[in-house]
């Protein structure tokens, strides 16, 4: 899918939700490519390090509600808007994954954070990039079936502050999740790396470098 040197860049367009349609996923001009410092800086050691193990990643960062996907080399592949668990925080309860949606609490709604072994597999109706399967945790295209949610606008608007809206999965648009996630993951595993919002960097990740770890 990936044309030499092509970097594929996704993000939600807005102009049809002003007119109450759905948004239209499409092309992006490069800065929206431009990964976060912290997103960055975790991208550069994990590839040095071998982090890896010379497999594709993801770096999600929660501040800014995005998700940058890297090749194994370390060459970012494609960026997008995702939404984020609806609770802010880093960690979630230990029985989280033996819940039904009807007993996670506002509260308890967090995307948590961490290095995570990813890898693609069923859920009740589509394939998902399970993250931690015990504790329920995925990435998958995003649920449009509660319309008072409005997921689709809360993608497309250049804001962040309205992407907290899931029990703690990550949704990205339904173009980024089969053209850029599906194809890195579904010949192997892979990692991914959630940043924290509250937590230190050097508390979720031990091993970064102390120097890289100070800056977010």
């Amino acid at each position: 899918m990936r044309a030499a040197g092509l970097m594929l860049l996704l993000v939600v367009s807005s102009p049809a939700v002003a007119q109450g349609a759905a948004p239209v996923p499409r092309a992006s001009p490069a800065p929206a490519a431009e990964p976060t410092p912290a997103a960055r800086r975790l991208a550069a050691w994990a590839t040095r390090s071998q982090d890896t193990r010379g497999r594709p990643f993801l770096v999600i960062d929660k501040v800014a509600a995005r998700v940058f996907a890297y090749d194994a080399d370390g060459t970012l592949r494609a960026t997008t808007p995702a939404l984020l668990g609806a609770a802010r925080g880093d960690v979630t309860p230990p029985d989280i994954g033996k819940r039904t949606l009807a007993q996670i609490g506002p509260a308890d709604r967090i995307t948590q954070a961490g290095r995570f072994e990813a890898h693609i597999g069923p859920d009740l109706h589509e394939d998902v990039l399970w993250i931690d399967y015990d504790s329920g945790l995925s990435l998958h295209r995003v649920v449009t079936g509660s319309r008072t949610e409005h997921r689709l606008t809360r993608l497309a608007t250049p804001s962040t502050a309205d992407n907290r809206v899931s029990f703690g999965c990550i949704n990205v648009p339904r173009i980024f999740y089969e053209t850029v996630v599906a194809p890195m993951f579904r010949p192997a595993d892979g990692v991914v790396y959630i940043l924290p919002e509250q937590r230190a960097l050097s508390e979720v990740f031990p091993a970064l470098p102390v120097a890289l770890a100070a800056q977010r």
